[in-house]
């Protein structure tokens, strides 16, 4: 690696992807407010916010490579943020049921060195099953994904609630569009393999 890399995230789910890469890189908390704009659609939010987060951490980070990265799921026009408890996911789960939620996933390479930024919105569509009330409560009594937009973890029991997966990488429906990362780290120097 040309330039040390960090993850701009505390989540544990982007820390588990980005090792699948086997690059050394370290961890920083973006300290930023993510809330939505009046207006703002949300494929500018996703790239607003992974930009800032990268950002945000630039300046402890001097020559570096700081990814950013932010997550959205929406269900026709409407965004699904994180259910923060069960009431909530359970109308989350309900609304998405035989329906398809569209997750947009904000990418973001910066290098701090040269203020160089790659940015990108990455889309994955996932067609829910019809689920039953019954269906529904079990999932979120057993998986509880209140911190989880859209209200289920794919990379866990949340596979039971699909009928398909539709996108170009499914690392992008857990919150780190890893296709697409390589291509960025690469136009910067940086090889994976």
């Amino acid at each position: 690696m040309p330039s040390p890399l960090v993850l701009a995230s505390t989540s544990p789910f982007r820390r588990q992807l980005l090792e699948k890469l086997g690059l050394p890189f370290e961890t920083a908390a973006p300290d930023i407010d993510e809330s939505r704009r009046p207006g703002e659609p949300p494929e500018a939010l996703v790239k607003r916010l992974s930009l800032e987060k990268a950002r945000a951490v630039a300046a402890g980070f001097p020559d570096a490579l700081i990814i950013g990265s932010d997550q959205v799921a929406c269900l026709d026009e409407q965004v699904l943020g994180k259910p923060g408890d069960f009431d909530r996911a359970f109308e989350q789960l309900s609304a998405a049921s035989g329906k398809r939620v569209s997750f947009l996933t904000g990418l973001c390479l910066l290098n701090s060195a040269t203020g160089q930024v790659q940015i990108l919105c990455e889309p994955f569509h996932v067609h829910f099953r019809n689920l039953s009330p019954h269906q529904i409560e079990n999932y979120l009594n057993r998986e509880r994904p209140f911190n989880c937009a859209g209200s289920f973890k794919s990379e866990a029991l949340g596979i039971a609630l699909f009928e398909r997966l539709e996108g170009d990488d499914p690392n992008s429906l857990i919150g780190l569009p890893l296709i697409r990362l390589i291509a960025m780290l690469e136009k910067e120097g940086a090889s994976v393999i």
